[in-house]
Parts: structure tokens; C-alpha cells; sequence
């Protein structure tokens, strides 16, 4: 099976603060990927890594066997990598279909100018309504971005990582603060629109965790201290005593 995202001895120190210590990370395409661990352990500094909002110290980082270590964020997105953050990023001033709708102008190459009309583009009109449906959010075409509920900006947010398309999709925590019956949803959004592209994702909720991934990787300390499939994961000690503890059980 192909190579979807290659780390190979990456490392990242701030100083002579080491944060991530000689990671080798293999990330097959069409997998979903689940990347664990304690608070501080450096899952975000990773996906920083990946997504080249930061530089490696040392290492390469490689996109379906292309070395990206060294590009720009637009330049490696437009490899077919994209990414949501921790923090809900959505313009809240505009509604739902404009947000999606700039997502997908991007994405198709459009730039801006005041002579075009946006909704004379049919490829975008048609791509935003699709997208829109995809993520349940029809209904709430027309409403600010900044009123939606939490769980609905997430949504959003998700919509607009993946409108442009990319086949390898980094999600970090997309269902931290949601409840129960939100991230039941949330899981079932993400399992749909990651089908057939390769998924990483952070996250906390083990049963989100052990429900969506094909394979999980353990982070502790900068260092992958395990990587299986779930079963191995979950009765793996080191991983029992480093993170889960009784939520291996």
C-alpha cells in the first residue's frame, strides 16, 4: 500500500527545549490515522510540522513520497493536504454559505476581483451546495457563522477543510467540548466525508478514537512510543501505564 504521509527522524526543539524527539511516522493512503497522547506530548507541534506552519530542526517530512519539509502552508495544501485547528476558525461575520463558498473559490483557482460576480460561477454554486449538503447545514445556508452552535461551526469547519479537495485531511480534536450525542454526529460526518482519503486525526476521546481509526499511533514526551492497529493499542502496557489507563479496559 502507498505512503500517504512519511515522518522520517523528525525533530523539533524551541532552544534547547526538544519537543518532538526523532519521530518516524508512516501514514498509508486511504488509512484513518489516530495520533494519541497526554497533554504536552506534542500531537499539535506535529501536525504544525505536517502542515508546514513550522519547521523542522532536523528531518524530512514527505507528501505521497514528495519531500514538503521546507514549504509554505498554500504550497503543500495545494499538494492535497489540508487541516482544521484546535480552535474553531471560521469567519463569523459571514454566513455559512460564504464561508464555504471561499473555501471552494480558492480552491478552484479563482482570485479576487471586483468585476467578477461570484454567483455567475456555476462549478463554485454547485460545489458550496454540495459540500453544504454534505455537512448537514442546508438548512442554515444564510445564517451567520457566529451563530451557529458549537457543533455546527466544527461541522462548518470541517466543510472547509475539505473543500478544495484534499485526499489527505489532518483534523485536530473535532470533537473536544461536544456531547455525547454531538460527537456521535461529528464521528458520523467525519467517517462519511473522509471516505476514501487519508485521514490523521488528534484526539482525545478514546471511544471516538478506538471507533474511527484503522490504526493509532502514541505520542509521549515528542516520542512514538507505539503504533497498531486498535487492538494492539489497547493492550499494549506501555500505552496502559504512558496514557490510557482504565480507559483500555
Amino acid at each position: 500500500m502507498s505512503t500517504a504521509i512519511e515522518l522520517r527522524g523528525v525533530e523539533k526543539s524551541f532552544g534547547n527545549t526538544s519537543v518532538i524527539r526523532n519521530v518516524n511516522l508512516a501514514v498509508a493512503q486511504g488509512e484513518r490515522h489516530a495520533l494519541i497522547g497526554p497533554n504536552g506530548a506534542g500531537k499539535s507541534t506535529l501536525f504544525n510540522l505536517i502542515s508546514g506552519y513550522m519547521l523542522p530542526t532536523t528531518g524530512s517530512i514527505l507528501l505521497r513520497d514528495e519531500v514538503v519539509s521546507g514549504l509554505a502552508p498554500y504550497q503543500i495544501n495545494r499538494r492535497g493536504l489540508s487541516r482544521s485547528f484546535q480552535v474553531t476558525n471560521v469567519f463569523a461575520n459571514m454566513s455559512v454559505w460564504e464561508n464555504l463558498r471561499c473555501a471552494v473559490l480558492w480552491a478552484t483557482g479563482h482570485r479576487y476581483a471586483f468585476w467578477k460576480n461570484v454567483d455567475r460561477l456555476p462549478e463554485v454554486r454547485e460545489r458550496t451546495a454540495r459540500i453544504l449538503e454534505d455537512i448537514n447545514l442546508t438548512a442554515r445556508r444564510d445564517v451567520p457563522a457566529g451563530l451557529l452552535t458549537y457543533a455546527e461551526q466544527r461541522a462548518l469547519e470541517i466543510g472547509i477543510t475539505i473543500a478544495g479537495g484534499a485526499d489527505v485531511i489532518l483534523l485536530d480534536e473535532p470533537t473536544a467540548g461536544m456531547s455525547h450525542a454531538e460527537t456521535e454526529r461529528a464521528v458520523a460526518l467525519i467517517r462519511r466525508l473522509t471516505e476514501g482519503r487519508t485521514l490523521l486525526i488528534v484526539e482525545h476521546d478514546m471511544s471516538v478514537v478506538f471507533g474511527l481509526a484503522d490504526k493509532i499511533s502514541v505520542l509521549v514526551y515528542g516520542q512514538i512510543i507505539a503504533s497498531g492497529v486498535p487492538e494492539e493499542i489497547r493492550g499494549n502496557p506501555k500505552v496502559r501505564e504512558a496514557y490510557l489507563g482504565e480507559e483500555a479496559a
